[in-house]
Protein backbone atom coordinates (compact mmCIF):
# COMPACT_ATOMS: atom_id res chain seq x y z
CA UNK A 1 0.00 0.00 0.00
CA UNK A 2 2.94 2.81 0.83
CA UNK A 3 4.47 1.54 -2.28
CA UNK A 4 1.29 2.65 -4.79
CA UNK A 5 1.42 5.42 -2.79
CA UNK A 6 4.54 6.38 -3.26
CA UNK A 7 4.34 5.96 -7.03
CA UNK A 8 0.88 7.92 -6.61
CA UNK A 9 2.92 10.89 -5.38
CA UNK A 10 5.39 10.66 -7.68
CA UNK A 11 3.48 9.99 -10.90
CA UNK A 12 1.49 13.63 -9.69
CA UNK A 13 4.35 15.29 -9.19
CA UNK A 14 5.98 14.35 -12.52
CA UNK A 15 2.64 15.60 -14.02
CA UNK A 16 2.41 18.71 -12.45
CA UNK A 17 5.78 20.30 -12.21
CA UNK A 18 6.45 18.63 -15.58
CA UNK A 19 5.18 21.58 -17.86
CA UNK A 20 7.03 20.59 -21.04
CA UNK A 21 5.12 17.48 -21.13
CA UNK A 22 1.93 18.59 -23.31
CA UNK A 23 4.51 20.29 -26.12
CA UNK A 24 6.12 17.18 -25.87
CA UNK A 25 3.37 14.81 -26.57
CA UNK A 26 2.16 17.04 -29.82
CA UNK A 27 5.86 17.04 -31.13
CA UNK A 28 5.88 13.31 -30.58
CA UNK A 29 2.52 13.07 -32.56
CA UNK A 30 4.10 15.14 -35.07
CA UNK A 31 7.05 13.35 -36.30
CA UNK A 32 4.69 10.49 -36.22
CA UNK A 33 2.71 12.28 -38.67
CA UNK A 34 5.44 12.78 -40.98
CA UNK A 35 6.88 8.97 -40.28
CA UNK A 36 3.32 7.53 -40.50
CA UNK A 37 3.01 9.39 -44.27
CA UNK A 38 6.60 8.73 -45.40
CA UNK A 39 5.63 4.76 -45.04
CA UNK A 40 2.29 4.76 -46.13
CA UNK A 41 3.43 7.21 -48.84
CA UNK A 42 0.29 9.38 -48.82
CA UNK A 43 -2.77 6.88 -48.35
CA UNK A 44 -5.14 6.46 -45.66
CA UNK A 45 -4.75 10.36 -44.57
CA UNK A 46 -7.60 9.46 -42.11
CA UNK A 47 -5.12 8.41 -39.77
CA UNK A 48 -3.01 11.05 -39.67
CA UNK A 49 -6.06 13.47 -38.58
CA UNK A 50 -6.56 10.54 -36.00
CA UNK A 51 -3.04 10.82 -34.86
CA UNK A 52 -3.59 14.74 -34.47
CA UNK A 53 -6.64 14.22 -32.27
CA UNK A 54 -5.17 11.78 -30.15
CA UNK A 55 -1.86 13.58 -29.24
CA UNK A 56 -4.35 16.50 -28.80
CA UNK A 57 -6.42 14.75 -26.30
CA UNK A 58 -3.83 13.40 -23.97
CA UNK A 59 -2.10 16.35 -23.78
CA UNK A 60 -5.84 18.33 -22.85
CA UNK A 61 -6.17 15.70 -20.37
CA UNK A 62 -2.68 16.37 -18.79
CA UNK A 63 -3.29 20.06 -18.77
CA UNK A 64 -6.91 19.53 -17.28
CA UNK A 65 -5.33 17.40 -14.14
CA UNK A 66 -2.68 20.70 -13.57
CA UNK A 67 -5.84 23.06 -13.43
CA UNK A 68 -7.79 20.51 -11.05
CA UNK A 69 -5.15 20.45 -9.11
CA UNK A 70 -5.07 23.83 -8.62
CA UNK A 71 -8.13 23.52 -6.64
CA UNK A 72 -7.04 20.49 -4.81
CA UNK A 73 -3.53 22.11 -3.69
CA UNK A 74 -3.81 26.34 -4.22
CA UNK A 75 -0.93 26.87 -2.15
CA UNK A 76 1.64 24.38 -4.15
CA UNK A 77 0.15 25.04 -8.31
CA UNK A 78 -1.46 28.58 -8.83
CA UNK A 79 2.01 29.51 -10.25
CA UNK A 80 1.47 27.57 -13.34
CA UNK A 81 -2.30 28.22 -13.57
CA UNK A 82 -1.94 31.03 -15.98
CA UNK A 83 0.33 29.34 -18.73
CA UNK A 84 -1.86 25.95 -18.28
CA UNK A 85 -4.76 27.96 -18.83
CA UNK A 86 -4.37 29.38 -22.07
CA UNK A 87 -2.48 26.58 -23.84
CA UNK A 88 -5.47 23.94 -22.42
CA UNK A 89 -7.56 27.07 -24.18
CA UNK A 90 -5.46 26.54 -27.54
CA UNK A 91 -5.48 22.68 -27.69
CA UNK A 92 -9.19 23.09 -27.30
CA UNK A 93 -9.05 25.45 -30.38
CA UNK A 94 -6.92 22.69 -32.12
CA UNK A 95 -9.18 19.96 -31.13
CA UNK A 96 -12.35 21.45 -32.31
CA UNK A 97 -10.96 23.29 -35.49
CA UNK A 98 -9.62 19.66 -36.66
CA UNK A 99 -13.42 18.00 -36.68
CA UNK A 100 -14.42 20.82 -38.82
CA UNK A 101 -11.08 20.88 -41.35
CA UNK A 102 -11.08 17.24 -42.02
CA UNK A 103 -14.40 16.86 -44.50
CA UNK A 104 -14.02 19.85 -45.28
CA UNK A 105 -10.33 18.96 -46.94
CA UNK A 106 -12.24 15.87 -48.30
CA UNK A 107 -14.54 17.53 -49.56
CA UNK A 108 -12.55 19.93 -51.32
CA UNK A 109 -10.55 17.52 -53.04
CA UNK A 110 -7.07 19.32 -51.54
CA UNK A 111 -4.00 17.56 -50.19
CA UNK A 112 -4.24 16.27 -46.90
CA UNK A 113 -1.50 15.52 -45.37
CA UNK A 114 -0.14 18.82 -45.22
CA UNK A 115 -3.11 20.01 -42.86
CA UNK A 116 -2.50 18.34 -39.92
CA UNK A 117 1.25 19.17 -39.86
CA UNK A 118 0.33 22.60 -39.99
CA UNK A 119 -2.17 22.64 -37.30
CA UNK A 120 0.22 20.89 -34.64
CA UNK A 121 2.54 23.34 -36.02
CA UNK A 122 0.40 26.44 -35.15
CA UNK A 123 -0.88 25.14 -32.06
CA UNK A 124 2.98 24.03 -30.73
CA UNK A 125 4.02 27.44 -31.39
CA UNK A 126 0.93 29.00 -29.82
CA UNK A 127 1.06 27.10 -26.55
CA UNK A 128 5.03 27.74 -26.03
CA UNK A 129 4.23 31.23 -26.60
CA UNK A 130 1.92 31.20 -24.18
CA UNK A 131 4.17 30.31 -21.07
CA UNK A 132 7.57 32.23 -22.29
CA UNK A 133 9.16 34.39 -21.11
CA UNK A 134 12.32 34.51 -23.04
CA UNK A 135 12.77 37.48 -25.86
CA UNK A 136 14.14 34.84 -27.93
CA UNK A 137 11.45 32.22 -27.15
CA UNK A 138 9.04 34.52 -27.99
CA UNK A 139 10.11 35.83 -31.08
CA UNK A 140 10.75 32.02 -32.48
CA UNK A 141 7.46 30.99 -31.18
CA UNK A 142 5.23 34.49 -32.25
CA UNK A 143 7.08 33.30 -35.93
CA UNK A 144 6.08 29.78 -35.94
CA UNK A 145 2.82 30.52 -34.59
CA UNK A 146 2.53 33.60 -37.96
CA UNK A 147 3.88 31.29 -40.25
CA UNK A 148 1.75 28.22 -39.77
CA UNK A 149 -1.36 29.97 -39.95
CA UNK A 150 -0.35 31.68 -43.11
CA UNK A 151 0.43 28.38 -44.75
CA UNK A 152 -2.64 27.39 -43.70
CA UNK A 153 -4.72 30.52 -45.16
CA UNK A 154 -3.30 29.68 -48.38
CA UNK A 155 -3.74 26.07 -47.95
CA UNK A 156 -6.63 26.25 -51.05
CA UNK A 157 -3.78 27.36 -53.52
CA UNK A 158 -6.24 27.35 -56.49
CA UNK A 159 -8.74 29.56 -55.42
CA UNK A 160 -7.03 33.20 -56.04
CA UNK A 161 -8.82 34.68 -52.73
CA UNK A 162 -7.20 32.11 -50.55
CA UNK A 163 -3.42 33.12 -52.70
CA UNK A 164 -4.60 36.63 -51.99
CA UNK A 165 -5.71 36.23 -48.36
CA UNK A 166 -1.99 34.73 -47.70
CA UNK A 167 -0.41 37.08 -49.26
CA UNK A 168 -2.05 40.19 -47.02
CA UNK A 169 -1.40 37.99 -43.73
CA UNK A 170 2.23 37.54 -44.44
CA UNK A 171 3.07 40.94 -45.28
CA UNK A 172 1.25 42.37 -42.74
CA UNK A 173 2.39 39.64 -40.23
CA UNK A 174 6.38 40.70 -41.03
CA UNK A 175 5.79 44.09 -40.11
CA UNK A 176 4.31 43.24 -36.78
CA UNK A 177 6.94 41.08 -36.10
CA UNK A 178 9.52 43.90 -37.32
CA UNK A 179 7.90 46.12 -34.47
CA UNK A 180 8.26 43.90 -31.83
CA UNK A 181 11.67 42.95 -32.84
CA UNK A 182 13.08 46.22 -33.21
CA UNK A 183 11.10 46.52 -29.15
CA UNK A 184 12.98 43.39 -28.97
CA UNK A 185 16.57 45.08 -29.13
CA UNK A 186 16.23 48.02 -27.44
CA UNK A 187 15.11 46.13 -24.16
CA UNK A 188 18.32 43.70 -25.17
CA UNK A 189 20.51 46.86 -25.14
CA UNK A 190 19.14 48.88 -22.21
CA UNK A 191 19.12 46.05 -19.88
CA UNK A 192 22.78 44.76 -20.75
CA UNK A 193 22.14 41.65 -23.18
CA UNK A 194 19.66 40.46 -20.69
CA UNK A 195 16.68 37.67 -22.35
CA UNK A 196 14.88 36.93 -19.77
CA UNK A 197 11.81 39.06 -18.69
CA UNK A 198 12.46 39.47 -15.16
CA UNK A 199 16.15 39.89 -15.43
CA UNK A 200 15.01 42.98 -18.05
CA UNK A 201 13.84 44.52 -15.27
CA UNK A 202 16.00 44.42 -12.49
CA UNK A 203 18.58 45.64 -15.28
CA UNK A 204 16.53 48.22 -16.80
CA UNK A 205 16.73 52.30 -15.24
CA UNK A 206 13.48 53.30 -15.69
CA UNK A 207 13.96 56.89 -14.26
CA UNK A 208 17.22 57.01 -16.41
CA UNK A 209 15.60 55.78 -19.57
CA UNK A 210 11.80 56.60 -19.70
CA UNK A 211 11.72 58.12 -23.46
CA UNK A 212 12.98 54.49 -24.62
CA UNK A 213 10.87 52.55 -22.02
CA UNK A 214 8.06 54.62 -23.48
CA UNK A 215 8.96 53.94 -27.28
CA UNK A 216 9.45 50.13 -26.38
CA UNK A 217 6.10 50.48 -25.13
CA UNK A 218 4.74 51.60 -28.54
CA UNK A 219 6.39 49.01 -30.57
CA UNK A 220 5.01 46.35 -28.33
CA UNK A 221 1.25 47.31 -28.20
CA UNK A 222 1.77 47.95 -32.10
CA UNK A 223 2.84 44.48 -33.00
CA UNK A 224 0.70 42.89 -30.16
CA UNK A 225 -2.43 44.73 -31.30
CA UNK A 226 -1.98 43.50 -35.15
CA UNK A 227 -2.10 39.96 -33.90
CA UNK A 228 -5.49 40.91 -31.61
CA UNK A 229 -6.68 42.64 -34.46
CA UNK A 230 -7.68 45.91 -31.98
CA UNK A 231 -8.19 49.01 -34.01
CA UNK A 232 -6.38 50.37 -35.99
CA UNK A 233 -4.35 47.50 -36.79
CA UNK A 234 -7.57 45.42 -37.42
CA UNK A 235 -6.90 46.33 -41.68
CA UNK A 236 -6.04 42.75 -42.65
CA UNK A 237 -8.67 41.01 -40.59
CA UNK A 238 -11.54 41.24 -43.03
CA UNK A 239 -9.96 40.47 -46.40
CA UNK A 240 -8.09 37.33 -44.85
CA UNK A 241 -11.32 36.04 -43.40
CA UNK A 242 -12.74 36.37 -46.22
CA UNK A 243 -10.35 34.55 -48.44
CA UNK A 244 -9.25 31.59 -46.31
CA UNK A 245 -11.06 28.25 -45.99
CA UNK A 246 -13.36 28.11 -43.40
CA UNK A 247 -12.62 25.43 -40.87
CA UNK A 248 -8.63 28.08 -41.09
CA UNK A 249 -10.18 31.20 -40.01
CA UNK A 250 -11.93 29.36 -37.43
CA UNK A 251 -8.70 28.25 -36.19
CA UNK A 252 -6.71 31.37 -36.25
CA UNK A 253 -9.38 33.57 -35.01
CA UNK A 254 -9.29 31.78 -32.12
CA UNK A 255 -5.89 30.58 -31.20
CA UNK A 256 -3.98 33.12 -32.86
CA UNK A 257 -6.10 35.77 -30.37
CA UNK A 258 -5.44 33.52 -27.27
CA UNK A 259 -1.69 33.05 -27.49
CA UNK A 260 -1.44 36.78 -28.55
CA UNK A 261 -3.72 38.13 -25.84
CA UNK A 262 -1.37 36.15 -23.06
CA UNK A 263 1.93 37.25 -24.47
CA UNK A 264 0.38 40.94 -24.15
CA UNK A 265 -0.53 40.43 -20.82
CA UNK A 266 2.45 39.13 -19.82
CA UNK A 267 4.89 41.37 -21.35
CA UNK A 268 2.66 44.82 -20.16
CA UNK A 269 2.36 43.30 -16.31
CA UNK A 270 5.68 42.43 -16.41
CA UNK A 271 8.09 45.36 -18.43
CA UNK A 272 5.93 48.25 -17.97
CA UNK A 273 4.92 48.36 -14.29
CA UNK A 274 6.03 52.10 -13.74
CA UNK A 275 4.03 53.24 -16.67
CA UNK A 276 0.54 51.18 -16.17
CA UNK A 277 -1.12 54.46 -16.30
CA UNK A 278 -0.14 55.60 -19.45
CA UNK A 279 -0.73 52.00 -21.28
CA UNK A 280 -3.77 52.25 -19.90
CA UNK A 281 -4.99 54.90 -21.54
CA UNK A 282 -4.17 53.61 -24.78
CA UNK A 283 -5.14 50.64 -24.60
CA UNK A 284 -8.50 51.93 -23.25
CA UNK A 285 -8.84 54.60 -26.46
CA UNK A 286 -7.74 51.52 -29.14
CA UNK A 287 -10.62 49.10 -27.00
CA UNK A 288 -13.34 52.11 -27.12
CA UNK A 289 -12.52 52.43 -30.65
CA UNK A 290 -12.56 48.67 -31.58
CA UNK A 291 -15.66 48.05 -29.67
CA UNK A 292 -17.75 51.20 -31.83
CA UNK A 293 -15.53 50.39 -35.20
CA UNK A 294 -16.65 46.92 -35.37
CA UNK A 295 -20.14 47.20 -34.14
CA UNK A 296 -20.96 49.99 -36.53
CA UNK A 297 -19.21 48.71 -39.65
CA UNK A 298 -20.24 44.97 -39.23
CA UNK A 299 -23.94 46.38 -39.69
CA UNK A 300 -22.77 46.58 -43.55
CA UNK A 301 -21.33 43.67 -44.53
CA UNK A 302 -22.88 40.57 -46.54
CA UNK A 303 -20.27 38.22 -46.20
CA UNK A 304 -20.62 36.09 -43.53
CA UNK A 305 -17.06 35.60 -42.85
CA UNK A 306 -16.20 39.07 -43.03
CA UNK A 307 -18.98 39.79 -40.53
CA UNK A 308 -17.66 37.42 -37.95
CA UNK A 309 -13.97 39.18 -38.64
CA UNK A 310 -15.54 42.61 -37.48
CA UNK A 311 -17.13 40.78 -34.62
CA UNK A 312 -14.05 39.87 -33.41
CA UNK A 313 -12.71 43.52 -33.55
CA UNK A 314 -15.38 44.22 -31.40
CA UNK A 315 -15.36 41.18 -29.18
CA UNK A 316 -11.08 42.07 -28.50
CA UNK A 317 -12.21 44.97 -27.06
CA UNK A 318 -14.56 43.82 -24.60
CA UNK A 319 -11.68 41.36 -23.48
CA UNK A 320 -9.25 44.37 -23.15
CA UNK A 321 -11.83 45.67 -20.40
CA UNK A 322 -10.90 42.48 -18.21
CA UNK A 323 -6.80 43.15 -18.95
CA UNK A 324 -7.18 46.96 -18.01
CA UNK A 325 -9.71 46.33 -15.12
CA UNK A 326 -7.13 43.09 -13.98
CA UNK A 327 -5.30 43.16 -10.39
CA UNK A 328 -3.26 40.18 -8.59
CA UNK A 329 -6.41 39.35 -6.35
CA UNK A 330 -8.80 38.74 -9.25
CA UNK A 331 -6.24 37.30 -11.85
CA UNK A 332 -7.76 38.61 -14.89
CA UNK A 333 -10.37 36.32 -13.64
CA UNK A 334 -12.86 37.82 -16.05
CA UNK A 335 -10.87 38.47 -19.10
CA UNK A 336 -10.05 34.50 -19.14
CA UNK A 337 -13.63 33.39 -18.51
CA UNK A 338 -15.27 35.27 -21.01
CA UNK A 339 -12.45 34.47 -23.53
CA UNK A 340 -13.12 30.27 -22.66
CA UNK A 341 -17.03 31.45 -23.44
CA UNK A 342 -16.16 33.27 -26.71
CA UNK A 343 -14.10 30.24 -27.69
CA UNK A 344 -17.32 28.18 -28.08
CA UNK A 345 -19.76 30.67 -29.30
CA UNK A 346 -17.16 31.41 -32.39
CA UNK A 347 -15.83 28.21 -33.16
CA UNK A 348 -19.50 26.87 -32.79
CA UNK A 349 -20.76 29.61 -34.97
CA UNK A 350 -17.95 28.42 -38.01
CA UNK A 351 -19.12 24.68 -36.88
CA UNK A 352 -22.47 25.83 -38.84
CA UNK A 353 -21.01 27.47 -41.40
CA UNK A 354 -18.67 25.17 -42.95
CA UNK A 355 -21.29 22.90 -43.68
CA UNK A 356 -23.07 25.49 -45.30
CA UNK A 357 -20.15 26.78 -47.72
CA UNK A 358 -19.27 22.98 -48.70
CA UNK A 359 -23.08 22.72 -49.71
CA UNK A 360 -23.38 25.81 -51.51
CA UNK A 361 -20.14 27.14 -52.06
CA UNK A 362 -21.23 30.89 -50.99
CA UNK A 363 -20.57 33.23 -48.30
CA UNK A 364 -23.42 35.56 -48.51
CA UNK A 365 -25.32 36.04 -45.70
CA UNK A 366 -28.69 36.67 -48.19
CA UNK A 367 -28.29 32.84 -48.81
CA UNK A 368 -28.71 31.77 -45.31
CA UNK A 369 -32.59 33.28 -46.10
CA UNK A 370 -34.93 30.42 -45.54
CA UNK A 371 -32.33 27.92 -44.08
CA UNK A 372 -34.70 26.51 -41.93
CA UNK A 373 -36.66 24.81 -44.66
CA UNK A 374 -33.51 23.03 -45.34
CA UNK A 375 -31.96 22.27 -42.24
CA UNK A 376 -33.64 22.87 -39.33
CA UNK A 377 -30.93 21.73 -36.98
CA UNK A 378 -27.86 23.50 -38.36
CA UNK A 379 -30.26 26.82 -38.32
CA UNK A 380 -30.94 26.61 -34.37
CA UNK A 381 -27.80 25.56 -33.58
CA UNK A 382 -26.53 28.69 -35.32
CA UNK A 383 -29.31 30.74 -33.60
CA UNK A 384 -28.01 29.56 -30.14
CA UNK A 385 -24.61 30.59 -31.29
CA UNK A 386 -25.25 33.52 -32.26
CA UNK A 387 -27.80 34.78 -29.23
CA UNK A 388 -24.83 33.48 -27.06
CA UNK A 389 -22.31 36.25 -29.36
CA UNK A 390 -24.69 38.87 -28.49
CA UNK A 391 -25.10 37.88 -24.88
CA UNK A 392 -28.92 37.46 -24.37
CA UNK A 393 -29.41 35.83 -21.07
CA UNK A 394 -29.62 32.56 -20.54
CA UNK A 395 -27.09 31.63 -22.32
CA UNK A 396 -23.31 31.91 -21.76
CA UNK A 397 -22.62 35.18 -23.43
CA UNK A 398 -24.63 37.20 -21.61
CA UNK A 399 -23.04 35.56 -18.34
CA UNK A 400 -19.26 35.73 -19.61
CA UNK A 401 -20.34 39.70 -20.46
CA UNK A 402 -22.24 40.46 -17.38
CA UNK A 403 -18.81 39.22 -15.22
CA UNK A 404 -16.58 41.07 -17.66
CA UNK A 405 -18.66 44.48 -17.45
CA UNK A 406 -19.28 44.34 -13.49
CA UNK A 407 -15.31 43.79 -12.98
CA UNK A 408 -14.51 46.12 -15.03
CA UNK A 409 -17.14 48.78 -13.62
CA UNK A 410 -16.26 48.48 -10.54
CA UNK A 411 -12.25 49.01 -11.16
CA UNK A 412 -13.75 52.52 -12.63
CA UNK A 413 -13.44 51.98 -16.33
CA UNK A 414 -17.01 53.45 -16.61
CA UNK A 415 -16.79 55.16 -20.12
CA UNK A 416 -15.31 51.65 -21.24
CA UNK A 417 -18.31 49.59 -20.04
CA UNK A 418 -20.87 52.21 -21.00
CA UNK A 419 -19.30 51.96 -24.30
CA UNK A 420 -18.98 47.98 -24.01
CA UNK A 421 -23.34 48.13 -23.08
CA UNK A 422 -24.31 50.37 -25.52
CA UNK A 423 -22.41 48.16 -28.65
CA UNK A 424 -23.32 45.06 -27.21
CA UNK A 425 -26.85 46.09 -28.17
CA UNK A 426 -26.09 47.33 -31.62
CA UNK A 427 -24.76 43.93 -32.37
CA UNK A 428 -27.72 42.01 -31.05
CA UNK A 429 -29.42 44.12 -33.90
CA UNK A 430 -27.29 42.21 -36.40
CA UNK A 431 -27.49 39.70 -34.87
CA UNK A 432 -31.25 38.77 -34.74
CA UNK A 433 -31.29 40.05 -38.17
CA UNK A 434 -29.40 37.28 -39.87
CA UNK A 435 -31.76 34.81 -37.15
CA UNK A 436 -34.68 36.77 -38.36
CA UNK A 437 -33.40 35.75 -42.13
CA UNK A 438 -33.02 32.53 -41.62
CA UNK A 439 -36.26 32.20 -40.02
CA UNK A 440 -38.97 34.02 -42.13
CA UNK A 441 -37.56 34.62 -45.60
CA UNK A 442 -37.77 32.35 -48.29
CA UNK A 443 -35.69 31.93 -50.95
CA UNK A 444 -34.51 29.39 -54.01
CA UNK A 445 -31.70 27.34 -51.94
CA UNK A 446 -33.25 24.11 -53.00
CA UNK A 447 -32.54 24.94 -56.25
CA UNK A 448 -29.05 26.31 -55.80
CA UNK A 449 -27.69 23.62 -53.59
CA UNK A 450 -28.60 21.33 -55.99
CA UNK A 451 -27.31 23.41 -59.41
CA UNK A 452 -24.13 23.51 -57.17
CA UNK A 453 -23.56 19.99 -56.43
CA UNK A 454 -24.18 18.95 -59.82
CA UNK A 455 -21.78 20.97 -61.49
CA UNK A 456 -18.97 20.90 -58.92
CA UNK A 457 -20.08 17.33 -57.41
CA UNK A 458 -17.89 18.37 -54.52
CA UNK A 459 -19.58 16.00 -51.60
CA UNK A 460 -20.14 12.40 -53.05
CA UNK A 461 -21.99 9.63 -50.71
CA UNK A 462 -19.16 8.30 -48.60
CA UNK A 463 -17.82 11.78 -47.66
CA UNK A 464 -21.33 13.48 -46.88
CA UNK A 465 -21.29 10.78 -44.28
CA UNK A 466 -17.97 11.47 -43.00
CA UNK A 467 -19.27 15.31 -43.06
CA UNK A 468 -21.85 14.16 -40.37
CA UNK A 469 -20.01 12.57 -38.09
CA UNK A 470 -17.30 14.94 -37.17
CA UNK A 471 -18.97 18.32 -37.87
CA UNK A 472 -21.96 17.39 -36.36
CA UNK A 473 -19.74 15.96 -33.25
CA UNK A 474 -17.81 19.89 -33.30
CA UNK A 475 -21.73 21.02 -33.35
CA UNK A 476 -22.41 19.50 -30.38
CA UNK A 477 -19.62 20.11 -28.16
CA UNK A 478 -19.82 24.11 -28.81
CA UNK A 479 -23.38 24.31 -28.44
CA UNK A 480 -23.40 22.86 -24.74
CA UNK A 481 -20.12 24.60 -24.25
CA UNK A 482 -21.77 27.69 -25.07
CA UNK A 483 -25.52 27.29 -24.21
CA UNK A 484 -24.39 25.34 -21.30
CA UNK A 485 -20.86 26.79 -19.59
CA UNK A 486 -22.52 29.78 -18.08
CA UNK A 487 -24.45 27.76 -15.47
CA UNK A 488 -20.78 26.15 -14.51
CA UNK A 489 -19.50 29.58 -13.81
CA UNK A 490 -18.39 29.08 -10.14
CA UNK A 491 -15.53 26.22 -10.70
CA UNK A 492 -14.19 28.00 -14.03
CA UNK A 493 -13.99 31.75 -11.80
CA UNK A 494 -12.64 29.62 -9.00
CA UNK A 495 -9.87 28.35 -11.31
CA UNK A 496 -9.04 31.62 -13.09
CA UNK A 497 -8.88 33.69 -10.12
CA UNK A 498 -5.77 34.40 -8.64
CA UNK A 499 -3.65 33.83 -11.26
CA UNK A 500 -0.20 35.00 -12.28
CA UNK A 501 2.87 34.19 -13.93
Amino acid sequence: MNDINSFLSRLNSIINFSTILPKIILIVGLITIVITDLVNKGKNANFLYKIFLISTLVSMGILFYQLISVIAFEDLYTNNTFNNLFRFFILICSFISVLLSVDYVLCSKISLVEFPLFKISAGLGGMILSCATNLITIYVSLEFLALSSCFLSGYTKRDIRSNEASMKFLLMSGASSSSLLNDFSLLYGFSDGQVQLDNIIDKILFSQYIPIICISAAFILAGTAFKLSLFPFHQWTPDVYEGSPTPVVAFFSVTSKVAALCLFTRLFRLIFPYLSNEWHIVVELLAISSMILGNLIVVTQRSFKRMLAYSSISQIGYVMIGILAADLENGYASMITYRFIYIFMNLGTFARITPFSLRTGSDNIKDYAGLYMKDPVLTFSLVLCLLSLGGIPPLSGFFGKLYLFWHGWKAGLYLSVTVALVTSVISIFYYLKIIKLMLTKTTNLVDTLKTYENQKSLVSSIISTKLKSSVEMAMILCALASTLSGLFMDPIIKITRNTFF
